[in-house]
């Protein structure tokens, strides 16, 4: 199932893909529209293309993804507006009942009204799969877990954020959130809606620290005795950190206290985010990610889980025009029941691991391969699976 968003989370890539890096601007004098044009061509072997734990089938298919970025204003104007747009056509070669086109879409804008500060996106995933495809991972490390399998599932995030300036020094910020995950029947969709306040100190040009709460309410489908609402509340504290031009950090921790409406046992459990960078010499680039949430799950009645994710990617740049990338990841589904009577057992491992590498033909033109190996071990033996893929990618930029 698909993380739900939470007040602190940004979009971090968890893999070393030069092809996922931006084009080329539209001109060397900045404008105040811009745009990129870009084809991203991958060819994949697939040795479990349900993510089964029996029966496994393997096959070859493509993944055409042309990519449109739109963009008007920037970071150096009161407003900015942009757009992507990311469709992407899979065709296999001997399973053609699988052939699909899935849909990832962003829209974001911003304006500063001297100190008030607010911004809006839209993100929409369709997608039709076995993995949770998004702008910062298009190619499907992360596997739909929840579920296990090839499903058919939307994903709509609404996010509104505004920040006003106090002082020199002190600044509030806040926002609302909505979520939907919305599967077809037997699976179960769920909804969540959620709101922040921050009260935020400028200790130095380089860190800023912010307290501040949340609060939420989810709901799913379910009816019957699995009918339950949720409503939650967090404490947290989190901090921005910049070192210097190589070094960012931006991490939340605190803790959720999440209520059933159905009278069952509260549940207490920390959670944090965390996103960093480090790019210690020209070429070479480090990111960490992180997150611990609550979700809603999709296939089990009842339940929810804790969902602990840590992602590392490193980038090496060889002889200019060589890319070589290692990605990393490993994420714990704890469950836990919802409604009095139900008994939750379930506890998921899983990790993914990614070496790659590309090169960049000319300044539009990039080539290169990459393996994944993904594997999850469950308490309950029909969701655990193993994956290897092989591919090769190619980018164009327009």
């Amino acid at each position: 199932m698909q993380s739900n968003p939470s007040p602190a989370s940004t979009y971090s890539a968890v893999a070393a893909d030069p092809s996922a890096a931006p084009g080329r601007p539209v001109a060397e004098t900045p404008r105040r529209f811009q745009y990129t044009l870009s084809l991203i061509v991958r060819g994949i072997y697939d040795d479990n293309i349900n993510n089964s734990s029996i029966n496994h089938v393997s096959d070859f298919y493509f993944a055409i993804e042309p990519v449109v970025t739109l963009g008007f204003g920037g970071a150096e104007s009161a407003s900015s507006v942009s757009l992507i747009y990311r469709p992407s056509l899979f065709v296999f070669v001997d399973h053609s009942e699988n052939d699909t086109v899935q849909q990832l879409i962003r829209a974001q804008a911003a304006h500063r009204f001297g100190r008030l500060a607010l911004s809006f996106s839209q993100d929409v995933q369709l997608l039709d799969g076995t993995d949770l495809n998004s702008l910062s991972d298009p190619t499907g490390h992360q596997a739909n877990n929840d579920v296990s399998g090839r499903v058919r599932h939307e994903i709509y995030t609404t996010s509104l954020s505004a920040s006003y300036d106090l002082t020199g020094k002190l600044s509030l910020s806040g926002g609302g959130t909505f979520y939907a995950d919305v599967y077809r029947a037997p699976l179960i969709s769920s909804g969540n809606v959620s709101g922040n306040l921050f009260l935020n100190y400028n200790y130095s040009e380089k860190l800023v620290v912010g307290l501040g709460g949340t609060g939420g309410y989810s709901t799913t489908d379910n009816s019957g005795p699995f009918s339950n609402d949720e409503t939650f509340e967090q404490a947290n504290v989190r901090v921005n950190y910049s070192a210097t031009a190589k070094i960012t950090l931006s991490a939340s921790g605190g803790i959720e206290f999440r209520q059933s409406s159905n009278g069952s046992n509260d549940n207490v459990s920390p959670v944090y985010e965390l996103d960093a960078s480090y790019q210690p010499f020209d070429g070479t680039s480090l990111t960490l990610s992180g997150s611990r949430r609550t979700y809603n799950s999709a296939s089990l009645s009842g339940q929810d889980y804790a969902d602990t994710t840590i992602n590392f990617a490193i980038t090496q740049r060889l002889l200019q025009r060589f890319f070589v990338g290692l990605a990393v990841g490993y994420t714990n589904n704890n469950y836990f029941s919802t409604v009095n009577g139900v008994n939750s057992t379930r506890n998921d491992d899983f990790y993914y691991i990614d070496p790659s590498i590309d090169f960049n033909v000319t300044r539009f033109w990039t080539f290169g391969g990459y393996y994944v190996h993904r594997e999850t071990t469950s308490s309950v033996a029909l969701f655990s699976f193993t994956d290897n893929q092989f591919g090769f990618r190619t980018k164009l930029t327009f």
